[in-house]
Order: C-alpha cells, then structure tokens, then sequence
C-alpha cells in the first residue's frame, strides 16, 4: 500500500484536474524570449522559465517579431481546467533596451489595465502589472542578461489581445483597472477548481491528516496563506488544507470529523465574507460588504467620517488601510468575527478555531484568539 500524502499537491492530483499558468508566468516566458532575441538575434522556441516554486515549464511562441531597436514575443495562455476567462488569449512582451542604469520598466500596452484608484498592490497610475509577476520578469531579465552580457536595463511593455474586451467579464471595471486585464499570480500555476472535485480533495486531506495524528489543521486560500501559517506554528505539510474559496467545506467536514484546532489563514477581503457569513469566498458569488466593514469599524471605535469613507471604500484592502491610518484594529475585528461564524458553522464541534487575515504579500494584517465551543 503506497503511503498517503497531504498537502496542496495532493489535493491537486486527487482532483484529476489538469492546471495551467497564470498570465504572469505567460508574460515572464514571452519577456525572457523577447530580451533572448534582442541579445542574440535568434528567439528561444519552447522558451522555459523558473516559476516561484521552482517548476521550470516550457512555452511554445504563438507570436514573434525582431527589428534593431525591440523585440515582441507572444504566448497563448492555457489555463488548463480551470474555467478562466483568460484561457487562449494571447499574452504579448515587447522589450527595447533602456541606457544603462534605467533598470527594469513596465509599461501597459492594449488590453493592459492602468491602476486608476487606491487599494490595490500598485500604485495609481501604474500598469495593473502585479509585484510577482514584475519580480518573475525582472529576475529573467537578470539572467539572460548575465547570459549574454546585457545591461538588464530595458521597458518591458505587456499586452494581451482582446484584453479590453476580455476585462469586461471581470471585477477590473469595478476595482478601477481601466483599459484591460491584469497581469496576475503569485506562484505561475492556476489551480483549477472545479467545486465537487476540490471539496471532495478538501475531504481527504483531512482524512489524511487525521489519519497521520495531526490534531492541528489548517484552512488555507492560497499558497501565500500556506507559507504564513507555516511560519507561524511549523505546520507539517499534510496539516495544510488548500480550501480556496470553499471555507463552508472545510467547516462542515472538520464539524463532522474534528481535530483539536483548526487554524482558518487567507487575505484580509476573502475572509471579510466569511465575517459576514459567506461560505463560499469566490468573487463571482460573493462581494467584499464594505457596510459590513464600515459597522466593524465602528465597533472599533471609528467616527462616522472615517465609518462612510470604509463604506465607499473602493476594495478591502483600501477600508484596512484606511482604517490602520486611524488606529481602528479593522483587520483583527475581521479575523474576530470570522473565527465566531466559523464556531457558528461548527455547531458545538470540539474544535479551537483561529483566523489569520494577511496581506497580499502574506503579512499579518489581523488576528483573532484562539476559540473553543465552551470559551
């Protein structure tokens, strides 16, 4: 008998599914082609790169073109069963060569998103190119530089064909990215979720780790969230439930089957619904209540001025910002609140929870006690 394995690459292989990669691993191979090409005259077909997480996928050049002064490389996005609306479209780097010491910059071309208000990782005003892929992109800068005895200095213009129209199907309007799409992910991959699949992946994971005597869990959205928790209390690997959006899965088997604690780790917006009572935390069926927001803060001590700014708030991450500015703890009130719904779902099951909320770049940003059904 082969021994079990838990943990987020386990899940993955239980579903069956096969994943893909993300717009900004497909930005970062059609970059590093197109700076190969300006260098050497010749663009690498497949081009591989190495992804956060080591993985080192190969992607075949749907697009090409050279002249003196840039290169343009393009690859055709496949997200492999995860029904995105990005899948199949054509994700475009042009690269020109800056003056030494100009370093790496970004510049959104068509079907690119410009940042136009506050709250997200980036900036007003700058390309809706989010911090892992630009780090993905400038670190293959570097090294085909040190390759090929470039300077690294270069303007790196992304696009992606359709994107505007593409973008329309997204929250990017409503968030205010205007003109596109975003270039986005944290590890390369998209994981695919099909709801009965991954709930049912989410299931044997606890099996799993009840069956190896782990007796502290934890329900995590992403791998960002894995890492915090990690570092926080040295969970082993099959401790680590990859729930994403289905918090209401997790907490309704663990009420069925209960380990001693279970620790509930995601982003400060996505675990605002499950404060607000929402089990399922994806953006497509459910939203970030900023009335709700705006009450926690009040609870917090908040005046109405700052209370109607949360509550016009243009994401979460603005209303916390705006929030931390004052010294309103918005970010420990969410956590607080998502551990009692989170006991409210448990029914009495003898389980001590806590949540962790974190920032985009996996900081703490809001934490709750821990809490049994008798505390």
């Amino acid at each position: 008998m082969s021994e079990a394995v838990g943990g987020r690459a386990a899940q993955l292989k239980h579903t069956g599914l096969r994943p893909g990669w993300t717009t900004g691993a497909c930005a970062t191979a059609a970059t590093t082609a197109a700076y190969t090409a300006l260098l050497t005259g010749e663009f690498p077909d497949p081009v591989t790169i190495t992804l956060p997480k080591g993985q080192t996928p190969a992607f075949a050049l749907a697009a090409e073109e050279l002249s003196d002064d840039h290169a343009m490389a393009g690859v055709v996005k496949d997200a492999g069963d995860d029904p995105d609306v990005t899948h199949g479209a054509l994700v475009r780097a042009t690269v020109r060569i800056l003056p030494p010491g100009s370093g790496v910059v970004f510049r959104a071309g068509p079907g690119v998103g410009t940042v136009t208000r506050p709250g997200l990782p980036l900036d007003v005003g700058e390309p809706a190119i989010n911090p892992v892929p630009r780090r993905m992109m400038s670190d293959h800068i570097a090294q085909v530089a040190g390759r090929h005895r470039g300077t690294g200095d270069v303007e790196i213009t992304v696009s992606v064909d359709h994107g505007e129209e593409i973008a329309r199907s997204t929250w990017n309007p409503r968030l205010g990215i205007l003109g596109g799409l975003s270039i986005l992910g944290t590890t390369g991959v998209v994981v695919p979720y099909s709801c009965s699949a991954w709930i049912d992946s989410i299931r044997r994971g606890v099996d799993v780790a009840r069956a190896a005597g782990r007796t502290h869990l934890a329900g995590c959205t992403g791998s960002t969230s894995e890492k915090t928790v990690v570092s926080l209390y040295d969970l082993p690997e099959d401790a680590l439930l990859d729930m994403g959006d289905f918090a209401g899965a997790v907490l309704k088997y663990v009420r069925r089957h209960p380990v001693e604690r279970l620790t509930v780790c995601g982003g400060f917006a996505k675990l605002s619904k499950l404060a607000a009572g929402h089990l399922d935390l994806h953006s497509a069926r459910s939203q970030v209540d900023k009335g709700f927001l705006a009450e926690l803060a009040r609870e917090g001590g908040a005046d109405e001025d700052l209370a109607a700014r949360v509550a016009s708030a243009n994401t979460g991450l603005d209303a916390l910002q705006l929030c931390a500015a004052r010294g309103v703890p918005l970010g420990d009130l969410v956590a607080a609140t998502a551990r009692d719904q989170a006991l409210g779902v448990l029914r009495g099951a003898p389980v001590t929870v806590d949540v962790v909320c974190i920032d985009r770049a996996g900081t703490v940003v809001g934490r709750s006690s821990a809490k049994g059904p008798r505390d």
